[in-house]
């Protein structure tokens, strides 16, 4: 499992379009190891989620947008199943990915700031 253990400092950017998020970091998380993996189920099991979990993050994605994000094909008993990002997944991947390093320099200075009066140091 790759579940990151990341220090619980720092920005954490979510993407609210109507009323609901249309991404955030577990969502650009999974759909980058449905890259690696061609899986939702293997995606899922790198972050330490229930295949259905996983499932239910993507066709939300798929019905937020106009277009959808994860295309499926069934397996069966020889297999060929998958997932894969259609070009418009890639598109909201790169500009999530984007925004989230936008806003860590925005912050950084600020954030530098507050992890200094920490009493701890992190």
């Amino acid at each position: 499992m790759t579940r990151s253990k990341a220090p619980a400092i720092g920005p954490k950017l979510k993407i609210v379009l109507g009323a609901q998020t249309a991404i955030g970091p577990g969502k650009a998380d999974l759909l980058q190891h449905i890259i690696d993996t061609g899986s939702i189920a293997a995606a899922g099991r790198r972050m330490a989620m229930s295949y259905r979990r996983a499932w239910l993050l993507i066709d939300e994605m798929n019905q937020i947008f106009k277009a959808p994000v994860v295309t499926t094909a069934k397996g069966g008993k020889g297999g060929g199943g998958g997932a894969v990002l259609t070009d418009f997944g890639h598109e909201v991947l790169a500009r999530f990915r984007n925004m989230q390093e936008k806003t860590g320099k925005a912050v950084a200075s600020d954030l530098k700031a507050l992890r200094g009066a920490l009493r701890r140091k992190s």
